[in-house]
């Protein structure tokens, strides 16, 4: 699902309505505030797009954005039915 691409990993996750998509953006915004990395992120509707790079390191991809990209996965999995 996580493509790596323009020195960022990228990723589109789809729900079934704007509160399911909304309720996974904020589970992450907690995650995320726990390992301090935020996302770049995108919201339309059903649709969340993320883009992660570690700012620090001169917006590249580290280790800190597979981390987050993997938990990012694990909340994802709660809405896959």
């Amino acid at each position: 699902m996580w493509q790596e691409k323009d020195n960022q990993l990228q990723a589109s996750f789809k729900f079934k309505n704007f509160i399911e998509a909304f309720s996974f953006m904020t589970e992450v915004a907690f995650h995320a505030e726990l390992q301090n990395h935020h996302p770049n992120w995108y919201n339309v509707y059903n649709t969340v797009e993320i883009r992660l790079s570690t700012h620090d390191a001169g917006n590249v991809v580290t280790d800190q954005d597979y981390k987050l990209a993997n938990t990012i996965d694990k909340v994802f999995a709660k809405y896959i039915n």
